[in-house]
C-alpha cells in the first residue's frame, strides 16, 4: 500500500535512506551520502505532506516525493514544458532487500498515476550520472534526458535531469 507518510514514520524512513545509501556507496554509486537526504529533510517533506511511504506488512520498504515546488537548482534547464503545472519527483528509494522487485515500478506507477490524476503538464526529476541503472530505468519508462544539475555536496558529478510530458 502507498500512502501519505506519517511524523511517526520518520525514523523509519531515515534508516531507509541510509540503508540505500550504504547499498549504493557498496556498489560504487556515491548519490547519497552524509549530507543527503537529512532527517530534517524528511521531516519537512512530511510536514508538507509530499512524502510517500510504499508499506508492507507493516514495513515501510519505499519512499517516493511528489511535490510542485521546482528546486532552484532546475531553473536553468532547457525544460520540455513551461515552468508551470509540472509535478517533481525526488527521494524515490525501495528498500535495498527489496531491489529489483518491481518495487520502484510501483512508486513510479503510482506518481505518474497521481500526475495525470491532478492534470500536471509533465513530471521532472533528476537522477545521478554514475547510476546508469537509474537513467536506463527512466528512459524506459519514456522520460527524455535533458541536462545537468550539480549538487556540490553530494558528488562532484553531475546529476541528470528528466521530463515526461503526460
Amino acid at each position: 500500500m502507498i500512502r501519505k507518510a506519517l511524523i511517526s514514520d520518520l525514523d523509519k524512513i531515515v534508516a531507509l535512506a541510509r540503508a540505500c545509501a550504504q547499498a549504493m556507496i557498496e556498489k560504487g554509486i556515491y548519490q547519497w551520502n552524509e549530507h543527503y537526504p537529512t532527517k530534517e529533510r524528511f521531516q519537512k517533506d512530511i510536514e508538507l505532506e509530499e512524502l510517500y511511504v510504499f508499506e508492507e506488512e507493516d514495513e515501510i520498504i519505499g519512499t517516493i516525493v511528489l511535490t510542485e515546488i521546482m528546486d532552484d537548482e532546475y531553473v536553468p534547464v532547457k525544460w520540455l514544458t513551461n515552468n508551470t503545472n509540472n509535478l517533481y519527483i525526488h527521494r524515490l528509494a525501495t528498500a535495498p532487500k527489496c531491489w529489483g522487485k518491481g518495487y520502484a515500478q510501483r512508486l513510479m506507477d503510482f506518481a505518474e498515476n497521481y500526475g495525470r490524476e491532478h492534470q500536471y503538464q509533465s513530471i521532472r526529476l533528476d537522477t545521478f550520472s554514475q547510476n546508469s541503472r537509474n537513467q536506463k530505468f527512466y528512459e524506459t519508462r519514456g522520460y527524455q534526458r535533458l541536462g545537468n544539475i550539480y549538487f556540490p555536496k553530494q558528488s562532484e558529478h553531475p546529476f541528470y535531469c528528466y521530463e515526461l510530458i503526460i
